[in-house]
């Protein structure tokens, strides 16, 4: 299925891009994060399972990755905001 990505702060540094759109085969978003982080170091570092990172859907925040992908979704990840 064909989706959006965005990626912003520290994420879209390490990737370097801010956006793209893939054909993937990810059922969830954690599958999502899974399959980009075998497309390589950039997106393996940026994306590792230790890494704080969030993601949303569809401009929701997922707090469960297991959050169902389908056609032509919006799914952004980027480091925790902290305020001060």
């Amino acid at each position: 299925m064909k989706i959006t990505l965005r990626y912003f702060a520290s994420v879209r540094e390490s990737i370097g891009r801010g956006s793209e759109s893939l054909d993937v085969t990810a059922q969830t978003v954690a599958e999502l994060r899974a399959e980009l982080r075998a497309r390589g170091d950039a997106y393996a570092q940026a994306l590792a399972p230790e890494r704080a990172v969030r993601a949303s859907l569809n401009q929701r925040m997922c707090d469960d990755e297991s959050a169902p992908l389908a056609e032509g979704a919006e799914v952004a990840f980027f480091p925790p905001v902290t305020g001060g």
